[in-house]
């Protein structure tokens, strides 16, 4: 049994042709958790924002006096403007 046995296909790719904002971060996911940091980067570089995204939010509900809301939503404007420009760098 393969790890990339159990991986989500990107149903924007597999119906239409098309990538979206997303695909790559479960492999890159798995590349960091190998150790394949560079690796991880080249083929979704906000794989680390992404990962900080979700411990902030993991935290935010463990922490329920302190309000994360403001930071969450930095961190989805990174996100998506550092996702917006690897998929233009990568498609254009």
């Amino acid at each position: 049994m393969n790890i990339d046995d159990f991986m989500l296909t990107c149903p924007s790719k597999k119906f239409l042709g098309v990538e979206c904002l997303g695909c790559g971060a479960q492999r890159a996911i798995l590349l960091v958790f190998e150790g394949k940091f560079s690796e991880a980067f080249q083929m979704y570089p906000a794989v680390y924002t992404l990962l900080l995204f979700f411990l902030i939010l993991g935290v935010s509900f463990i922490d329920r006096k302190r309000k994360y809301s403001k930071i969450l939503m930095i961190m989805v404007v990174v996100n998506l403007i550092i996702m917006v420009i690897g998929y233009m760098y990568k498609h254009c």
